[in-house]
């Protein structure tokens, strides 16, 4: 029988898999666009061409206290390149370096260390301005903003509120919660309270399937009404290609510069895969840190398998399950609805995790999941409710003899940024 080797991404390396050509349905990556030529021109074309508002030395004349958002290491914004000429549109509408601070959007993840800040926002952002992590879980450092009309408590950053102007700064992939990541998602969770997290992490599950793709759902309002109340009018968002490089930026209005990105994020991370497959074998690259950002690598997934099928994740995970959400591991293993029924009787205090156990729970349900990981050994496997393989080969071997001989096989090389849809 002849086969057909594929190189998976795994971190900064690969992982070989022979899969039987008969049996390959396809092996998908979002479209490999080339990047810009330059990226500080880029930035600079997008801040002066404002969609849905003015140009940003207009909206900061006056400011005296301003407030940049962005994304932390577990993202590929190029925020070295980003935000150096944000600075200097700020500095020609008068405010200086002084009056800048730069708050990390951890949402709940740790806090970045300061050799991560450093590659991450780069010498010259470092050395112009304030730069501080989000604590999620200090209370002194959050303002109660009350409630939206669907009931979620907005507790945000005091800095972030109290600022003059904020503008958020990330970039829009397919995120399984509010349908695409950025926009107003920089706010929620970025740099909100953990009950506000938990709470729209909840909303997000009430659906049988995750909101992956889709760019109006519930979520997605809420983040909206939640970004606008806390005074985040204006975005800065990338669209990456699959190595993580600027193919094009827009600047403007938290929900129409957002929208105008999510078409062009759909033409690269959506994939047309003719048919379900019984085996679907998945890469969490670039989503490499921890289990608590390799899980997205499960709704893409979920979308391309057949009912009952297997889903192979292939995810290095060197910071294990998640660095913030330990206790996760207590309720990974029980049903969708029996964690439901945790969280209304206040059973789990963690309810941002309970939200993600959930939402893997549903998957579960209808598929085997199957994981080759150095950094989630056997047991912790178990706990998740996965099954533990030392190869992806292993992994593949298993699956063919569950599923048989004739199983169809999809390969998903960078799964958790992907949107597959069915022809």
């Amino acid at each position: 029988m002849s086969t057909i080797h594929v190189n998976l991404p795994y971190g900064d390396a690969e992982l070989g898999i022979d899969i039987p050509e008969e049996n390959l349905i396809g092996v998908y990556s979002p479209e490999d666009v080339p990047p810009v030529s330059d990226v500080r021109t880029e930035v600079q074309r997008a801040l002066e061409n404002p969609i849905g508002s003015k140009r940003l030395d207009e909206l900061a004349r006056g400011k005296k206290k301003v407030v940049i958002v962005a994304d932390d290491n577990t993202r590929l914004t190029p925020t070295d390149m980003i935000v150096p000429p944000v600075l200097d549109a700020l500095n020609a509408a008068g405010v200086p370096d002084s009056a800048i601070t730069l708050i990390i959007a951890l949402g709940t993840h740790r806090f970045m260390t300061d050799a991560e800040i450093l590659k991450k926002y780069g010498p010259e952002t470092v050395r112009r301005i304030t730069i501080k992590n989000h604590t999620f879980k200090d209370f002194t450092s959050l303002v109660d903003l009350g409630t939206t009309e669907n009931g979620t408590r907005i507790m945000i950053n005091c800095e972030v509120y109290e600022a003059d102007f904020a503008i958020g700064i990330g970039s829009i992939v397919p995120h399984h919660i509010p349908g695409f990541a950025g926009g107003a998602k920089i706010i929620q969770p970025g740099v909100s309270g953990e009950d506000t997290t938990a709470e729209t992490h909840l909303l997000s599950v009430q659906a049988p399937r995750s909101w992956l793709g889709v760019q109006e759902n519930p979520v997605r309002k809420e983040l909206d009404i939640i970004a606008r109340k806390v005074g985040l009018h204006t975005i800065f968002n990338t669209v990456l290609n699959r190595h993580g490089e600027v193919v094009e930026a827009f600047f403007g209005d938290v929900e129409a510069a957002f929208r105008e990105g999510v078409k062009r994020s759909k033409k690269i991370f959506s994939v047309t895969i003719p048919k379900a497959a019984d085996i679907v074998v998945s890469s969490s690259h670039p989503c490499d840190i921890e289990f608590w950002q390799a899980h997205k690598t499960l709704y893409p997934s979920d979308l391309a398998v057949k009912e009952k099928g297997i889903i192979i994740i292939v995810t290095p995970c060197y910071e294990g399950v998640a660095k913030t959400h330990g206790d996760m591991l207590d309720i990974t293993r029980e049903s969708s609805s029996r964690i439901r029924e945790m969280v209304k009787m206040s059973e789990v205090k963690d309810k941002v995790a309970a939200a993600l156990a959930i939402a893997w729970a549903q998957v579960k349900e209808r598929e085997t999941v199957f994981i080759v990981s150095e950094g989630i050994d056997k047991e912790t496997a178990k706990n998740l409710g996965f099954i533990h393989f030392p190869s992806v080969q292993e992994a593949l071997d298993e699956a063919l003899i569950r599923k048989g001989a004739g199983a169809g096989i999809t390969v998903l090389t960078h799964a958790a940024d992907m949107l597959p849809v069915l022809d």
